[in-house]
């Protein structure tokens, strides 16, 4: 999926399309398998104004409309 197809999905949904979002969009389109805090400091070197809330949100959007999935990983304690 592209990063304007993940847009028009996104201005299907009710969602107004910022430059901010349409940053988080593009970055997060264009890795995979990021972490959030990855996702962050990636569109943070690219706009300082951008905060980590505004991107867990975006995310959790995307995830709501099936865009991504976020997997939350879990470290085994073998003792």
């Amino acid at each position: 999926m592209s990063s304007e197809q993940v847009i028009d999905r996104l201005k299907d949904n009710g969602c107004r399309i910022t430059k901010q979002r349409r940053l988080i969009v593009d970055v997060i389109m264009g890795n995979d398998h990021s972490s959030c805090k990855d996702i962050y400091y990636q569109v943070m070197a690219k706009d300082k104004t951008v905060g980590m809330a505004t991107v867990y949100r975006m995310i959790r959007v995307l995830e709501d409309i099936g865009v991504v999935n976020r997997i939350d990983m879990i470290e085994i304690n073998n003792e």
